[in-house]
């Protein structure tokens, strides 16, 4: 309803505009836009056959080469979905394309893994993280991110400043950790990284602290030099956990990165970072096929809470563009408070939203990561293209100076603005916006309360109070 709301006074805009450039979930894209293709080829086929999905074969396979998946991942993908369909009876109510999705939906998950890789605690504190990878995929702020997410779940932390060789990456945990509110334990650059992995576990014992997380230094490339320094601190930190920390934007050689750091270190996980800014995703489909090791974390924005768990059937769910209901639950649960869902409750089945209300909701939704990231969780909102997702970001500003500029009495009580074109003039002026626009702004929040009404099932008839002299005011505006 909030995203209605807000795209709505550009709705005349949009509708010129052609749907170039569909924005499917954040990442995957290219992928998503590439299997629906296939799909879209068996519309009007009775039953599964081996002619029939002979072409749908083809695109799943080009689009997955083209989301950069390893071409062996590829072809054990496509015989597994090929076998399958072919030997599937006809369901009684579903079409053969559907049965295909559902086919295809079921081999991403296993491919990626199956289920969620939680992270293992040891038995006695402290539970040691150590966190490895090349140069530049974001290990540090993996570090500090990590260490808000165990926050979250109740753990104490506490940081390992291990990168000697980049003195800045030291001074940006120590800021990151303020930021998180972590302690960080960093002993300078005139120190090796094994010394210092003791030390600062020694420290977290002392604090009794419930998981230990090292940062280490990366590498342009693979070298003798960082292995050893990283099996080095292995030795001394003994971790629970060694996860590797893989820019997803790499592809297919994150994969390959994975089993050879495997090899040489011995590693239980990785981490993928950048993951909202991978249109293709051949990270996320390749790696625990390839190396064996679960993606345990992936990393999908800038922000400090941008790190969550790997769910291999969320994943194949945004990949086929059926939105990730679950994710977009926890993350408003984690924003808005169960008393304060109640009260909002209430207010829409009264139909007493008010702006204050629907300030305190579009804030609720910028806490939750971008509007593509969010729009790409809702089923139903895959089609939503990036030029009407930029317009409605832009209205939402216009629509927070409109608001801002109402009296705390015209906030809670929408009607005297609906009844008062003086009122609405001042909020104008005071906006920098026109009077046109605020009697949009109004009637769209009493278009607003009569859908929510109406969808919590309590639409009783007949017009809202009010708003019929406002949309009299609107024609007369317009004219």
């Amino acid at each position: 309803e909030l995203w209605e709301g807000i795209r709505s006074s550009s709705s005349k805009v949009t509708r010129r505009r052609t749907s170039h450039g569909v924005v499917r979930a954040e990442m995957f894209g290219q992928l998503t836009s590439g299997l629906e293709s296939a799909w879209n080829k068996l519309k009007g086929e009775e039953v599964l056959t081996k002619e029939n999905i002979a072409e749908p074969m083809r695109d799943i396979r080009r689009a997955l080469l083209e989301a950069d998946v390893s071409l062996p991942v590829v072809r054990r993908f496509v015989q597994a979905v090929s076998d399958q369909a072919v030997g599937t009876g006809l369901i009684r109510g579903v079409r053969p394309d559907q049965q295909l999705v559902k086919i295809v939906h079921d081999e991403l998950v296993r491919l990626m893994g199956g289920k969620v890789s939680d992270l293992v605690f040891s038995k006695s504190k402290p539970t040691t993280i150590l966190l490895a990878g090349l140069q530049g995929v974001g290990k540090t702020t993996v570090s500090a991110k990590l260490a808000l997410y165990l926050k979250k779940q109740g753990k104490s932390s506490m940081l390992i400043a291990g990168d000697v060789y980049r003195p800045a990456a030291i001074d940006q945990l120590v800021i990151l950790g303020e930021q998180v509110g972590v302690p960080v334990y960093a002993a300078g650059t005139e120190i090796k990284p094994a010394e210092i992995a003791q030390k600062g576990l020694e420290e977290a014992r002392k604090q009794n602290v419930d998981v230990v997380i090292m940062d280490t230094a990366g590498r342009l490339q693979i070298d003798k030099a960082m292995m050893d320094e990283l099996k080095e601190v292995k030795r001394v930190l003994n971790p629970t956990e060694v996860l590797l920390v893989v820019d997803a934007m790499t592809g297919q050689e994150a994969a390959a990165l994975i089993t050879t750091f495997n090899v040489e270190i011995g590693i239980t996980g990785a981490i993928l970072s950048k993951l909202d800014g991978d249109s293709r995703g051949g990270a996320a489909l390749s790696v625990k096929e390839v190396s064996g090791k679960p993606i345990k974390l992936v990393g999908r924005g800038e922000r400090m809470e941008d790190l969550e768990p790997f769910y291999p059937d969320r994943m194949a769910g945004r990949i086929l563009g059926m939105g990730d209901v679950l994710s977009f639950v926890e993350k408003a649960q984690e924003v808005m408070r169960q008393e304060d869902a109640e009260v909002l409750q209430k207010k829409i089945m009264s139909a007493k939203f008010d702006f204050n209300d629907f300030l305190k909701q579009t804030r609720a939704v910028a806490q939750m990561g971008s509007m593509s990231r969010i729009i790409g969780m809702i089923p139903g909102m895959g089609k939503v293209t990036p030029s009407q997702i930029r317009e409605a970001e832009k209205n939402l500003k216009v629509m927070e100076s409109m608001i801002e500029a109402m009296t705390p009495e015209e906030r809670e009580k929408p009607e005297l603005l609906a009844e008062s074109p003086a009122k609405r003039k001042r909020i104008a002026q005071d906006s920098g916006k026109t009077e046109q626009q605020v009697s949009q702004l109004v009637a769209q929040l009493f278009q607003m309360r009569a859908r929510m009404k109406n969808l919590m099932g309590m639409m009783e008839g007949g017009s809202i109070p009010a708003l019929n002299d406002l949309e009299q005011a609107l024609k007369s505006d317009q004219k």
